[in-house]
């Protein structure tokens, strides 16, 4: 409890409006913040491609981020020309990172904005001179020939080799020095540390070693990078009367709001605090046509609420739905609600009158793609009464994949050169693979009825400046959100 009190008060000091904090024993490890917000409805930047202008996200937290991660005794260059074990540097610390002029590198103060930790499998990395390191698989070091993880991965980014010379810092100068003599994995997990810093690097044993960036919307609060994002949530205790005061304003031109494109409004929380009801009320009372995207069954509450709108305005609700296999979605999805238990939601979803397209993803290759399962998750789906389904392969975007890859290798090393393969140019499977899942799914897809828009024709504003968005370009918003929820518990 001390290490969430520590974090949770610290949080505090950053949070604007805030109101109180809350632990509940129905929440395990979970602290709640509860602010008073300014502004909840929210304007997509111009410049996104996002098929909508206006989100809602009455909560921040409840997804997981990566980490890049060393021993906690590597020693941390501070400012003042000392060395600190990494497990013993703290937010708000001076150190060193590095800048560039023209070709060359040079040593930059910089701050920690975060600081957590994690286990993980272990590397060792010897240098010429008996210097180790003592890392992650993915944790990321200067070379010769730029930043290069510490052993191979399966989605082809480069990796250390006997005999690459690494960039270090003696004495002020910065150069490529120290020869990388050996690459050894330990034989156990090892408790790692990382930290955020404004340079997006440190010095560590003397080598210039990559860090994770935070996600901003928890950094900025002083909350770290790490566990935070699971147990420290920010609830926007006001949300419904801030929305309520924004859409009657004479300004507000009812266009199309998107709620679930960054954080679940139906993640368990809502359960507590009953945010979306009122909510609901205020867009359908002011004609503003809205559309919600969930995997969280708490949403079955508010069906009849959601009919009422209806009336109103036009309704769109996505499900996303990743495994029908039961034993499958406890090995990965372990927080969420059951397979049966999302069928049931658009059941009722369905049953109700209500537009519900579901889209199957991540399809998570060699493991969730063979026919059988594809037919088993759309027949499923088609019985539920679904409008639509789409499905997307798995996504593998930096801190993801790092995780993936891990839970991979000790979960099914037999696919590991397979997954070299698909994702060997990056986040997204290859062409090859897309068109194969393509031409599998499309015949499936058209069998069972489900190969029209998953948000049919009318249930989209026809006003909206923007194209009106289809459940398939909601979901995919929300995709990472699931890999990355279960990649936490892997």
């Amino acid at each position: 409890m001390r290490w969430d009190a520590q974090r949770a008060d610290r949080g505090q000091l950053a949070l604007p409006g805030l109101v109180r904090t809350v632990r509940t024993p129905e929440f395990a490890d979970i602290t709640f913040h509860e602010v008073h917000a300014k502004s909840v409805l929210n304007r997509v930047p111009a410049s996104s491609s996002m098929p909508f202008q206006w989100t809602i996200n009455p909560y921040r937290g409840c997804s997981h981020a990566c980490t890049y991660c060393l021993a906690g005794d590597t020693e941390i260059l501070m400012r003042d020309g000392t060395t600190r074990p990494l497990a013993d540097v703290n937010v708000g610390d001076e150190i060193y990172g590095t800048g560039r002029l023209g070709n060359h590198r040079y040593r930059v103060p910089t701050r920690v904005l975060a600081h957590w930790s994690t286990v993980k499998p272990a590397f060792r990395v010897t240098l010429e001179d008996g210097t180790t390191l003592v890392a992650s698989r993915e944790h990321r070091l200067l070379t010769e020939q730029g930043w290069q993880q510490v052993a191979e991965g399966i989605t082809g980014q480069p990796f250390l080799v006997n005999g690459i010379r690494l960039v270090t810092d003696v004495d002020g100068v910065v150069e490529p020095r120290l020869t990388v003599v050996n690459i050894e994995p330990l034989d156990e997990s090892v408790v790692m540390y990382d930290v955020t810093t404004g340079t997006g690097d440190f010095i560590a044993n003397q080598v210039v070693s990559h860090n994770c960036f935070a996600r901003n919307t928890h950094t900025y609060l002083e909350f770290d990078a790490g566990r935070d994002f699971d147990t420290q949530i920010v609830v926007k205790v006001n949300a419904p009367e801030v929305v309520a005061k924004q859409v009657r304003s004479p300004k507000w031109q009812r266009e199309h709001v998107a709620m679930g494109t960054n954080t679940d409004p139906y993640q368990r929380a809502e359960g507590r605090y009953k945010l979306m009801p009122r909510i609901i009320e205020a867009l359908a009372d002011s004609g503003t046509p809205f559309s919600i995207l969930t995997k969280g069954t708490v949403m079955v509450r508010d069906i009849p609420l959601l009919v009422e709108a209806s009336k109103q305005v036009s309704v769109g609700i996505g499900v996303s739905l990743a495994l029908v296999d039961r034993e499958l979605q406890q090995r990965l999805e372990p927080g969420t609600p059951s397979p049966q238990a999302r069928l049931d939601m658009i059941k009722r979803v369905t049953d109700a009158g209500l537009p519900c397209g579901v889209m199957v993803a991540p399809v998570i290759p060699r493991m969730t793609d063979s026919r059988e399962q594809l037919e088993a998750a759309l027949s499923q789906i088609a019985e539920a009464g679904a409008t639509g389904a789409s499905m997307i392969p798995l996504h593998l975007r930096p801190g993801t994949r790092e995780w993936f890859a891990e839970w991979l290798a000790r979960e099914r090393p037999d696919l590991l050169d397979d997954y070299r393969d698909i994702y060997a140019r990056g986040s997204y499977a290859n062409r090859a693979y897309r068109d194969w899942l393509g031409a599998r799914v499309k015949p499936l897809v058209r069998k069972y009825g489900l190969e029209g828009r998953s948000f049919p024709s009318g249930s989209m504003p026809q006003a909206a400046p923007k194209s009106p968005p289809v459940a398939a370009e909601q979901l995919e918003l929300m995709l990472q959100q699931n890999v990355d929820s279960f990649n936490s518990e892997l």
